[in-house]
């Protein structure tokens, strides 16, 4: 069949060079985030705290305890909020939908919200499952709604859809904020998306799901440009296209859920950094999904960086520098189409 046979353009020498470049600047970054911040860390000391870790050493403190955790967590949730959005525009063929624009991030930081504020659950063994299941509400939340306004099923109506769940369940978690601020309070930075205070253990925890997402997305990332050509050529060519949506679904839920247990809800990187990718990779997902994710880690892991030096020693919340840094970019993107 035609979608077995190897495509020469994947072996493309241009989107070769943007693969090692995107992976030279994760690892730039990546540094530059160990390195910065209230005490500045030359890359010999950071060095010898990752190889040679003495726990009386403040410096190699620094490294394991606090910046190590909460970049290798920049990485890993950039990724896969990258993934996950890069999967809803292609399985929707609808360029604004996002974790964050069709209601999967407010329904995740729902459910947490209302697992940790009310009912006192706070492990790293059941958040994640606890934001897929609030994921999963919200997205369904979303279909009903848009199959059941005129036209049905459309980019419009689920963007629609997706707009007022995202605002009714943030207005939800607003009011149980106000009706009980002390209980309420410590999540307070957690819902604005932040990345500080997790630890490896946490990460651990949560990791293998997102990873099993990612390698699920990438052996499926070239059914994934048969079906953004439509489901009847994906019909045409063998795609089992209701079984491949489910399939699909499933990793964004979880990719999505697991950002959430860790950092929050973190808007803009799901709808803006797939654009991205596609400007210099063009439309093959087998391209797609791996630049997107390289990109999406570079993205967080810059904006944490900025984040917590902009305005040193305080620092802004990660989620508020993302839209502030995300909102231009998706302005420009627009300006670049459209012009």
């Amino acid at each position: 069949m035609n979608m077995q046979s190897p495509n020469p353009a994947f072996f493309s020498n241009k989107n070769s060079r943007v693969l090692g470049g995107l992976l030279v600047l994760c690892a730039a970054l990546f540094l530059l985030h160990l390195a910065i911040g209230a005490k500045a860390l030359s890359i010999s000391e950071i060095w010898l705290a990752i190889s040679a870790f003495n726990s009386n050493n403040f410096d190699h403190m620094i490294v394991w305890n606090i910046r190590l955790p909460r970049a290798l967590i920049a990485i890993t949730v950039g990724a896969s909020l990258a993934v996950a959005g890069a999967i809803m525009q292609g399985v929707t063929k609808n360029p604004l939908a996002s974790p964050s624009i069709l209601g999967l991030l407010s329904g995740a930081a729902f459910a947490i919200v209302v697992a940790l504020g009310w009912f006192g659950i706070d492990s790293p063994l059941y958040t994640p499952w606890i934001a897929a299941l609030g994921a999963s509400g919200a997205a369904i939340m979303v279909a009903l709604i848009a199959h059941a306004a005129p036209g049905g099923l459309t980019t419009h109506n689920l963007t629609l859809a997706g707009a007022a769940v995202s605002a009714f369940l943030a207005a939800i978690i607003t009011l149980f904020q106000l009706s009980n601020e002390d209980d309420f309070d410590d999540l307070r930075e957690w819902l604005s998306g932040s990345l500080a205070g997790n630890n490896l253990e946490v990460l651990s925890s949560i990791a293998p799901w997102i990873c099993l997402s990612l390698l699920a997305a990438l052996l499926l990332a070239n059914k994934i440009t048969l079906l953004a050509m439509g489901d009847e050529t994906a019909k045409s060519l063998g795609v089992k296209t209701t079984r491949l949506k489910l399939q699909l679904m499933l990793c964004v839920i979880m990719l999505t859920a697991c950002s959430v247990a860790l950092v929050g809800p973190v808007g803009f990187i799901g709808l803006v950094i797939p654009h991205v990718s596609r400007f210099f990779v063009g439309a093959d997902y087998r391209w797609v999904i791996p630049i997107s994710a390289l990109l999406g880690a570079c993205f967080l892991l810059l904006v944490d960086t900025l984040a917590r030096v902009v305005i040193s020693p305080a620092e802004i919340s990660t989620g508020i520098a993302s839209a502030i840094i995300g909102a231009p970019i998706f302005v420009y993107l627009i300006k670049v189409k459209l012009g």
